[in-house]
């Protein structure tokens, strides 16, 4: 009985060991993009603006490496394209219990150029995010458009870069949306 005990309990202190080292690599996603930093962020906007049909919408376009730059200190370039989709947030924000997932949005997806000189995409695992906190059915959905968003078509050329501010939504001389 004693064995048991002791073999249960190093199993949860085993899964407990492995689940806290793993989360970031199951919470967070990272892709290697061929394009630059600023042309990977154009064409998930145009990729995200494909998606209107979902709600999509553009909601600003960060840069906190130029904020750091201009405390003087010089990182390597990085971009957040921010988008939201009312047909997803809808449902969340209306429910007093998930209302807290406001946290999430926008969505928000980086771009980041690393120290060996290649562009990476990061973003959130819709899908994990959404089964931990009840909402799986629709960050499932959320997680299938983030497939759309940084699938990139070598064939097209690259499309400007759209500089919109955070909370002014809409992108493009679009419709405000306040950045969902």
């Amino acid at each position: 009985m004693l064995k048991a005990v002791v073999g249960f309990i190093t199993g949860i202190v085993f899964i407990g060991i492995v689940g806290w080292n793993m989360a970031d690599v199951m919470m967070l996603r990272e892709v290697e993009s061929p394009y630059g930093v600023e042309e990977t962020a154009a064409r998930i906007q145009r990729n995200m603006q494909s998606l209107s049909a979902n709600g999509w919408t553009l909601s600003g376009l960060r840069n906190p490496a130029k904020a750091v730059a201009n405390s003087g200190m010089n990182v390597p370039p990085v971009l957040l394209v921010e988008g939201c989709s009312t047909k997803y947030s809808g449902p969340i924000l209306k429910n007093d219990a998930t209302r807290i997932l406001s946290i999430l949005m926008p969505c928000t997806i980086t771009v980041y150029k690393k120290d060996n000189g290649k562009t990476y995409i990061g973003l959130m695992n819709a899908g994990l995010m959404g089964k931990m906190f009840g909402v799986g059915d629709i960050m499932a959905q959320v997680a299938k458009d983030q497939e759309i968003f940084i699938t990139f078509d070598p064939k097209k050329p690259a499309p400007p870069l759209i500089k919109t501010s955070p909370g002014g939504g809409g992108g493009a001389g679009g419709k405000a949306s306040d950045g969902c």
